[in-house]
């Protein structure tokens, strides 16, 4: 009877580890991609929602959110006229004469541009590159090209990380260190931010490339 009863409360003891990290796993993510949605709103909210509340005398919570989007959408209708897209090389010009701006906006919108379906173009292709060790594969973009002295051309590349493609690692390998592939930009993008998830046909001779 007290080894039925050890047995039974083993069991259950088991079921309620398992409900528990069962539950872990549809709790954190959930909780986490709220929380993140939150977060995002109330940061943009709060961009415009001080002045707002400046003008109005009180706050109106997502007022700051719906007038930051229309904000961007005129940005966007001034920036796609001819007109709209001389101020922009006025103001690109004023900046660039400022140092630590200047390199600061550079940067920002190329890494936007790059990412950006209308610009995928900007990344020549993707190759395979062995990445952070020997006899580890890791897709990478390159994203320019160049020749040294001896008539060799390099590389260089940029290597997304997982799950989130803006941020990586620059690399310069010569190009007969890398191995090239049929992906395109979208079909990597797709498998850093799925964490490999998303996969393609080049995964697969990888290994059998690299024996020959």
């Amino acid at each position: 009877m007290k080894e039925k009863i050890k047995s039974t409360l083993r069991k259950a003891l088991i079921d309620l580890r398992d409900y528990f990290f069962t539950g872990l796993l549809v709790f954190i993510p959930i909780f986490l991609t709220l929380w993140l949605l939150y977060w995002a709103f109330d940061t943009i909210d709060n961009i415009l929602n001080p002045w707002i509340e400046d003008i109005f005398g009180r706050s109106y919570p997502g007022i700051g959110v719906a007038a930051t989007l229309f904000l961007i959408l005129v940005c966007g209708v001034i920036g796609s006229r001819v007109f709209g897209r001389n101020i922009i090389r006025f103001m690109e010009y004023q900046l660039s004469k400022v140092p630590v701006v200047r390199e600061l906006y550079n940067g920002i919108k190329q890494i936007l541009e790059s990412f950006s379906r209308k610009e995928s173009s900007s990344f020549l292709e993707v190759v395979f590159i062995e990445f952070p060790r020997k006899g580890t594969f890791t897709p990478a973009l390159v994203t320019s090209k160049a020749t040294d002295e001896s008539g060799k051309n390099v590389l260089n590349i940029y290597v997304p990380t997982a799950p989130n493609p803006t941020s990586g690692f620059l690399q310069i390998l010569p190009e007969d260190q890398v191995i090239k592939t049929n992906m395109s930009v979208d079909d990597a993008l797709k498998m850093v931010i799925s964490v490999g998830k998303f996969s393609h046909e080049d995964v697969r001779h990888l290994y059998a490339d690299d024996s020959k």
